[in-house]
């Protein structure tokens, strides 16, 4: 199977994604092309559940003027109490507290991100005050991220040059990673996807935290499980405690290939639920139609079908991080100059 078409690529509407980002390249998660599809250890089945696409009444659109803000193109909060973003590890940049966020042995907490890292920032700075945040940028599909993560030595060698860049940084020899997540906005999912089928990442990974970006194909009119299934396991995890994992979802049908709503509702009937439908408003002019919660595995539903409400789904982050993420973790506070 070849890759499929970027959804920005054929909606019309979303042809100004890019200049509204100013410069950020952004799309839709693409299916992967012909390579090996990742696979998580231990029974699973290929076919299973048939979710609903959005329904018809998801599909609408709001203006910036009608929402208060531009998604794609949000205000800028500056950097709290964190420096400006650093290089120096394996893979993009990381932005860490001018002083503190680690504790006198040297512990300190870290969340990777894929796809997105300066909208990502914005929200990150406005909930967080002492985990560090390394921000990786590949390209437009999923393609790319799951190319950079297949290798099994890749996401170690990341967090161990993340681990030697704050030994240098705070001058504590002994800096380790102690509390450790993975998030993903729109493509981003494909390098959490390789990750979480690694031995290190189950043995280390805490958290999960996709926004709007899991896809995977069909096989007949069934959700075809198999791709994802590592997605599966970590919300069982999740759902019984072990782990937390949040998924949110716009009502975006793409040509093809499920939407990031079906495969929630997936993930939720795997864990034995059912998503219950709502009425609420979000972040960024978004309006909450379904949520699922069980243990720490929590899933949010939003209407919506344009490049705007696939951009409102970064502002979903900063409550993720203040109502989930940040008492969980206790990251040990960090101070600005």
């Amino acid at each position: 199977m070849g890759p499929l078409t970027p959804l920005f690529a054929v909606l019309p509407r979303f042809r100004t994604l890019a200049r509204a980002l100013s410069g950020l390249v952004v799309g839709l998660a693409l299916m992967p092309s012909a390579r090996a599809e990742p696979q998580a250890a231990g029974p699973t089945r290929s076919v299973s559940y048939v979710a609903r696409k959005p329904a018809p009444n998801t599909q609408v659109q709001k203006t910036a003027a009608d929402r208060g803000v531009n998604p794609c193109l949000t205000p800028d909060p500056g950097f709290g109490v964190y420096g400006k973003w650093e290089g120096g590890i394996a893979m993009g940049q990381f932005i860490a507290p001018v002083h503190g966020g680690i504790t006198p042995r040297g512990d300190f907490d870290l969340m990777v991100h894929f796809h997105g890292h300066e909208p990502i920032r914005k929200e990150w700075v406005q909930a967080m005050d002492g985990a560090v945040l390394v921000g990786i940028d590949l390209g437009t599909g999923s393609g790319a991220y799951e190319d950079a993560f297949q290798a099994p030595d890749a996401f170690p060698r990341l967090i161990d040059s993340v681990e030697r860049a704050m030994a240098k940084k705070t001058g504590k020899a002994s800096a380790h990673v102690r509390h450790l997540g993975l998030s993903a906005w729109s493509a981003g999912y494909g390098a959490v996807q390789h990750i979480l089928t690694q031995k290190y990442a189950k043995d280390r990974v805490d958290t999960v935290v996709l926004l709007d970006g899991l896809h995977c194909g069909y096989t007949g009119n069934a959700i075809n499980g198999l791709p994802i299934a590592m997605f599966t396991e970590f919300a069982k995890r999740a759902a019984s405690g072990e782990t937390l994992m949040f998924v949110s979802h716009s009502s975006i049908i793409p040509p093809g290939y499920a939407s990031t709503t079906e495969t929630a509702d997936y993930l939720v009937h795997e864990v034995g639920g059912r998503l219950r439908d709502v009425r609420g408003a979000g972040p960024m002019g978004m309006e909450l139609i379904t949520r699922y919660s069980k243990g720490n595995f929590h899933v949010r539903g939003f209407s919506g079908n344009d490049k705007m409400d696939h951009c409102a789904q970064i502002g979903e982050y900063r409550d993720v991080l203040r109502v989930h993420v940040r008492p969980r973790w206790n990251s040990p506070r960090g101070r600005g100059e």
